[in-house]
């Protein structure tokens, strides 16, 4: 299954809604780019696809994106320099072992959502929503080519 099967249109609508609302939480960015095939560390692969994406153009440098390689049965979440300086080192880990466990029932759209409110509920403590905040990204899933 290639990164455009997936996830339904319907589930693909329904994450942007999600990362919407968790978008009013904080004024990070929260994205989902999801890959067929990751042939290095997922990591590697998250930070390449970040750059790809144009996600250090944020003006606090607080986006985190959310990787998906579909195919490799693989993620990684990674958040911009701004998230780095202020969050702890194991931030993530409790997102990425929800993701791990739902990846394993093959809840990936609900994985996936729980992951962006999970996201937006931990950057608003560093990053509060503000009220003159600006939607610097897309909310849209990103989906990268078959491979």
């Amino acid at each position: 299954m290639g990164p455009k099967d997936f996830l339904s249109k319907a589930q693909l609508s329904e994450l942007s809604s999600c990362i919407r609302e968790a978008e009013h939480l904080t004024s990070g960015e929260i994205r989902i780019h999801i890959d067929g095939k990751c042939k290095r560390d997922p990591r590697e692969q998250a930070i390449r696809a970040f750059h790809l994406l144009g996600m250090r153009k944020t003006a606090s440098r607080n986006g985190v994106l959310i990787y998906v390689a579909c195919e490799s049965h693989k993620f990684a979440i990674i958040g911009d320099k701004g998230i780095n300086e202020v969050v702890p080192p194991d931030f993530w880990k409790d997102v990425c072992l929800m993701l791990e466990a739902k990846f394993k029932q093959n809840e990936f759209a609900e994985g996936l959502e729980e992951a962006v409110r999970m996201a937006g509920e931990k950057l608003k403590a560093f990053f509060p929503y503000l009220s003159d905040d600006k939607d610097e990204l897309p909310n849209e899933v990103s989906i990268g080519k078959d491979e």
